[in-house]
């Protein structure tokens, strides 16, 4: 059975009138937006109620990002991050049954025990846990593997948003097929960032499968 994939992007702007119509203009009306809960210096600019009313009210979900750490090591650490990602979901009302995608960069340091205390910690609350991830380039997917060996948490649990392959970004009509690459081990890639730093607009563009957009805010 064919998978239905989903088109959006994702940026660490605030989605105002102006990006948005810089979008639809350039891409075509994205079904999703993804966006940092927290502001970053220099790096994101972090959600808020308006915002988030703004994307609702342009028919859009909102895919939720969190990326308030510099490293994913050791377990403790590992659910510091996933409280805090999950308080500043609360904060701003995101609905529950919501997948939280931390983001792991790929020059990050990373250990299994970071993912497991995430996931831990997920599985407790009223969100899903999610992995924004480069499965190529970096430590991601031993890391990953070795959580899913060690935790059933993390094999049931999780799912995996790959920044990879890159084919370039695309209008919403011109997307690639639905083709992301994983870890080499039992994995849920729900998500495929496919394109980064479009010139139009400063926007990455995204493919996500239905079962995630429906848990999507």
């Amino acid at each position: 059975m064919r998978r239905n994939i989903i088109w959006g992007v994702d940026s660490s702007s605030s989605v105002d009138q102006e990006l948005y119509d810089c979008v639809v203009g350039n891409f075509g009306q994205p079904d999703f937006w993804g966006r940092y809960l927290n502001t970053i210096p220099n790096v994101s600019e972090g959600l808020t109620a308006e915002e988030i009313a703004f994307i609702k009210e342009n028919g859009m979900k909102l895919l939720p990002i969190y990326n308030n750490f510099q490293e994913a090591l050791g377990y403790r650490e590992g659910t510091v991050a996933a409280r805090n990602a999950i308080y500043n979901a609360e904060r701003l009302g995101i609905d529950q049954g919501v997948f939280i995608f931390a983001n792991i960069e790929n020059f990050f340091e990373i250990d299994a025990d970071w993912l497991i205390g995430w996931a831990d910690v997920f599985f407790e609350s009223n969100y899903r846990p999610g992995f924004y991830h480069d499965p190529i380039e970096g430590g991601f997917s031993a890391a990953y593997c070795e959580a899913v060996e060690r935790s059933e948490n993390v094999r049931v649990q999780t799912v995996l948003w790959s920044a990879e392959p890159e084919p370039g970004v695309t209008p919403k009509a011109n997307h690639p097929s639905y083709n992301p690459a994983s870890p080499d081990c039992p994995v849920n890639v729900f998500a495929w960032q496919y394109g980064r730093d479009a010139e139009m607009c400063p926007i990455d563009t995204v493919l996500i499968q239905e079962q995630l957009y429906n848990d999507l805010h």
